[in-house]
């Protein structure tokens, strides 16, 4: 009787320890998405551009357009009629400019993208944009994921979001990217 009862204990221990590791799993999930993930150990940004800067910027509802000036494209969202990419150079002061507002909002340091709960619930829209960025900076690459699924943003997700919206009023403004077609349609 105690054998099976010492068995029994076991695989009740066994089966927890394992719930235990897939809930972990779960919420490494969840971080990724709701939190910035950074390879970078530095949180503070360097005074002057390093030669080496530049990111890429996927946004939209699925994500298809992009700002690449590691590839030194644009890509559009037609919706219905697909994508379309062209080549888009920013200007040394453009990116000097994008650099220093990165710099006001120190992109470097760790942010937080998850709002707390008001009274144990967060509002939640559908269709929403999701923004991922990815940023070199002196060699270490730098990641930030931000959800626009909460009707009440962080700080931190505002300021990514007006930083995206800053970069892309200036791609917007370039001849290359007014002679893409027309986006077609609407996501629900």
């Amino acid at each position: 009787m105690k054998k099976l009862s010492l068995i029994l204990s076991l695989m009740f221990l066994s089966i927890w320890l394992l719930g235990c590791q897939q809930s972990d799993k779960e919420e490494e999930l969840d971080n990724e998405i709701s939190k910035n993930v950074t390879n970078s150990t530095a949180q503070n940004m360097p005074k002057d551009m390093p030669s080496d800067f530049d990111f890429s910027i996927q946004f939209g509802v699925q994500k298809k357009n992009e700002i690449n000036t590691f590839e030194e494209t644009v890509t559009k969202d037609l919706i219905a009629d697909g994508t379309a990419t062209t080549e888009l150079i920013l200007t040394e002061e453009e990116m000097k400019d994008i650099y220093e507002k990165m710099q006001e909002i120190n992109i470097v340091e760790t942010k937080e993208f998850t709002p707390e709960p008001v009274k144990g619930t967060v509002c939640i829209r559908r269709p929403y944009e999701i923004d991922r960025w990815e940023i070199i900076i002196n060699g270490e690459t730098l990641t930030h994921l931000i959800s626009g699924e909460y009707c009440e943003p962080t700080n931190d997700t505002k300021q990514l979001i007006e930083l995206r919206n800053y970069v892309f009023n200036i791609i917007k403004s370039k001849d290359e990217y007014k002679s893409l077609p027309e986006s077609n349609g609407g996501y629900r």
